[in-house]
C-alpha cells in the first residue's frame, strides 16, 4: 500500500501546540497514518486529552504532556517524558505559537518578549532537547511551522514576523548541521489559515471575503491544508528534502 511506503507506521511524533488548530490537524493526520502521538499543550488539558483519545481510537498510542516550550526546563521534560514512554523520537513538529501585534511604537516589551519566547525560543528549546535523541538514533525529521510573515514581513505584527523570520533562518542553519546525522529539518510557511487564532478577524464576513480575494486559489486554507504537507515532510517520500521552506498559501505569496 502507498501508505506503507511513507514509513510513518509505529513512528513516534511530538507536536507542540498539538491540541488545536494546525497542531491538532497534524496530530489527526499522523495518527491516521499509524504514528504514535505526543500532544504538547500549554493550558487546555481537555482539548489535549480529546486529541489523544482521537488518536487512540485509530489504534495508535497517545500521550498528552503539558509544557511551556518557552522554558527550556519544560521542553526538556516534554522530551524526557516522550522517551520514557516510547523510547525514541522520529518526528518533531514545532507548531506552538501566538499571533498578536500592534503598530511598532505600541508593541509593549512584554508582548515582544512573549512572542519571541513562544514562537522562536520555543522552537529552539524543543529542538535543543530532542536533537541529542535523534542524533543517537541517526535519524529524525523536524518540521517547523513558520509563516509567510516571516518571508515578506507583515505590517502591524513586526514582532510576529521577526519571530517567524527567525524560524526560517533557524531551519536553514539546522539543516546542514544535522544532515550528517540523518536528521532532516524543513519548515512550512502558511498564509491565512482558518483557525481559532484568526477567529475574531474572520468573524467579519466582509473581512473574510476580502482575504479570500487576495488568494489565487480563492479560499483561506483549512488547518488540514497545512497538516498534509507537514506529514509529507515527515515521511520517507521527503527523504532527500532538507532546509526547505515549503510555501502553503494558495499562491498568495510566491517566494523562491
Amino acid at each position: 500500500m502507498a501508505n506503507d511506503t511513507l514509513q510513518l507506521r509505529d513512528r513516534v511524533a511530538i507536536v507542540t501546540g498539538g491540541s488545536r488548530g494546525i497542531g491538532r490537524a497534524v496530530v489527526d493526520r499522523l495518527a491516521q497514518m499509524g504514528a504514535h502521538i505526543v500532544v504538547n499543550y500549554l493550558r487546555d488539558s481537555g482539548a489535549a486529552d480529546a486529541a489523544v483519545a482521537s488518536a487512540r481510537s485509530l489504534g495508535v498510542e497517545g500521550l498528552a504532556v503539558q509544557a511551556d516550550v518557552s522554558r527550556l526546563a519544560d521542553a526538556e521534560r516534554l522530551i524526557n517524558e516522550t522517551v520514557q514512554q516510547f523510547k525514541r523520537i522520529d518526528f518533531l513538529v514545532c507548531n506552538a505559537g501566538i499571533w498578536e501585534g500592534a503598530p511598532v511604537e505600541k508593541i509593549s516589551e512584554e508582548l515582544w518578549d512573549r512572542t519571541i519566547d513562544i514562537n522562536l525560543k520555543g522552537t529552539w528549546t524543543v529542538c535543543r532537547a530532542a536533537i541529542p535523541v535523534m542524533k543517537q538514533q541517526r535519524s529524525g525529521r523536524i518540521v517547523i511551522v513558520s509563516s509567510t510573515a516571516g518571508q515578506r514581513g507583515e505590517a502591524n505584527v513586526s514582532n510576529y514576523a521577526a519571530s517567524k523570520g527567525g524560524q526560517i533562518s533557524f531551519t536553514k542553519s539546522l539543516a546542514p548541521e544535522l544532515a550528517p546525522f540523518g536528521i532532516n529539518v524543513n519548515a512550512v510557511a502558511p498564509g491565512w489559515v482558518d483557525t481559532e487564532m484568526n477567529k475574531a478577524l474572520f468573524a467579519d464576513q466582509d473581512q473574510f471575503d476580502a482575504v479570500n480575494r487576495t488568494i489565487p486559489i480563492g479560499r483561506v486554507a483549512s488547518a488540514d491544508d497545512i497538516a498534509c504537507p507537514i506529514v509529507f515532510l515527515c515521511s520517507d517520500w521527503a527523504r532527500h528534502i532538507t532546509g526547505e521552506i515549503l510555501n502553503v498559501n494558495g499562491g498568495s505569496v510566491l517566494c523562491g
